[in-house]
């Protein structure tokens, strides 16, 4: 921490003193915080003798971590999950100064935490199990699954704790050690983790939050000293993440992009579909690689859907995300707010019509994170927004003839993370999932995880997959055994 009480450490560092911090990148990371553009926290990078001493660290832990039965590695996941979920009073204004969520959702992002974790936990036994083929006379035959080694863990800032969590538990949990990255913009929620952990009694050297530049992250892994990458932020940042791997022959795991679609077909339940495709396009201001960014509605049914979709945007509340009254924060900074605005320039000029006036959001204003949520309709996808990942409170809607339309532009798209059909008939859904392209289709809900089910993307979406028990698949190895006890046989 930075010495001072959540909310308050922001004072420190104001006007030219807080400008003259900027300037020591070189040898610290800093969270700038979307509220008010001051210094939020600040923490030295790590040096190369850090790193070696963690990577040491952890591979001398796992060796006798992996041994231990799944049972013991959860009772020790299971406390921290625990002890996190106890800081949950001081998380949540953390996650608010850190990044802009509205404090009155910061506990949402606990609760998803505590689901995964502890379904993952509880799955643990049975997907990291042995398979055993059926039986062969004189022979004892299994696959069994073992840890990889060190799982190198790099997580963003727009749902800190949640991206994280989807490869920390199962990893401790299927016995390897963690090291984890975190995002410049939310510095404290590794601290958190690793706080969580130290309360739960984790063996010492088997979890380390480690504070990386881009450069040191490139060479750890470029290095050798990791047996896996999970990695979830952008499509470049994927890309450097390969790169950096070139020949180390290591499993890489990467969340990226999305511009997720959702279908309304002329039997949908328009009031439920309005209400949570909302939610879907603008819940944490649009920061969400799952968000709904385009939308196709079926002619009939077009009209009555923009009319009530605009009406319930110009219900949102941007301001403080401190106010308990704020229902849209600020975009984690200026530039990324100012790049949903140029898109939406973009449009309005090739004939788009944007329906909510935005002076009537008060704190809307050019070159601050504040930016008011935006519906277009009259949009086609030679407009960037909608192609290109707009990642911020702004969706655009076209009229479509039926279920042959829809899924053309569903699937025009380099990105195939998820697509979300509205629909009262679940065979018609079933039949366009099975011809959409991304690695979840929803039905009736959208930007959702559920643990339960694989999470995964095609395309510039990434590949791999956390959660369920298929995620445990891409943290182990198989080892088969082969023996032959029949020496007859």
């Amino acid at each position: 921490m930075c010495g001072y009480p959540p909310g308050k450490c922001i004072n420190k560092y104001s006007g030219v003193h807080a400008l003259w911090m900027r300037l020591m990148s070189d040898k610290t990371v800093q969270c700038i915080s979307p509220v008010d553009g001051a210094l939020y926290a600040e923490r030295p990078l790590a040096s190369k003798d850090d790193i070696a001493r963690a990577c040491r660290a952890a591979r001398a832990a796992q060796a006798g971590w992996r041994s231990l039965s799944v049972t013991g590695r959860g009772e020790y996941c299971t406390r921290a999950v625990d002890a996190l979920l106890g800081m949950a009073d001081t998380i949540v204004p953390e996650l608010a100064w850190q990044m802009g969520r509205p404090i009155a959702y910061g506990q949402g992002e606990l609760n998803g935490l505590e689901e995964r974790a502890r379904h993952m936990i509880a799955i643990a036994g049975d997907a990291l199990a042995d398979i055993v083929p059926e039986p062969k006379p004189g022979f004892t035959r299994y696959i069994a699954r073992e840890p990889l080694g060190i799982v190198f863990t790099i997580a963003p800032w727009n749902y800190p704790f949640l991206t994280a969590v989807n490869s920390i538990i199962p990893a401790l949990m299927a016995g390897n050690a963690v090291l984890l990255k975190h995002a410049r913009q939310t510095l404290l929620v590794g601290e958190r983790f690793a706080q969580g952990f130290e309360a739960a009694g984790l063996p010492e050297g088997l979890f380390h939050n480690l504070i990386l530049s881009h450069g040191q992250t490139g060479e750890l892994i470029s290095g050798g000293h990791v047996d896996m990458v999970c990695f979830t932020g952008s499509v470049p940042g994927g890309a450097a993440m390969e790169k950096a791997a070139t020949g180390q022959f290591i499993p890489i795991g990467l969340e990226l992009g999305g511009k997720d679609p959702a279908y309304v077909r002329a039997d949908a339940a328009l009031g439920n579909a309005v209400e949570n495709l909302v939610d879907g396009a603008f819940f944490n201001s649009g920061q969400s690689c799952c968000g709904v960014e385009r939308i196709y509605v079926h002619e009939d049914l077009f009209d009555d859907f923009v009319r009530g979709f605009v009406e319930l945007t110009r219900h949102y509340v941007l301001g403080d995300p401190l106010d308990e009254a704020t229902t849209l924060g600020p975009m984690v900074n200026g530039e990324a707010a100012d790049f949903v605005r140029s898109q939406i320039d973009a449009a309005v000029r090739a004939g788009a019509t944007a329906h909510i006036d935005e002076s009537t959001f008060g704190k809307n204003k050019a070159g601050t994170p504040y930016l008011a949520p935006q519906v277009l309709t009259g949009v086609d996808h030679k407009m960037a927004v909608m192609r290109e990942e707009s990642f911020g409170p702004v969706v655009g809607i076209m009229s479509v003839r039926g279920d042959e339309e829809a899924i053309a532009l569903m699937n025009d798209s380099p990105f195939g993370l998820t697509a979300s059909i509205w629909t009262q008939d679940e065979n018609a859904a079933a039949t366009i999932a099975g011809q959409v392209n991304t690695g979840t289709v929803y039905m009736n809900r959208c930007d959702y995880l559920d643990p339960a089910l694989a999470w995964t993307g095609i395309g510039d979406s990434g590949r791999g997959c956390t959660l369920s028990k298929v995620g445990y698949e891409h943290l182990t190895r198989p080892k088969s055994f082969h023996f032959r006890v029949d020496m007859g046989a």
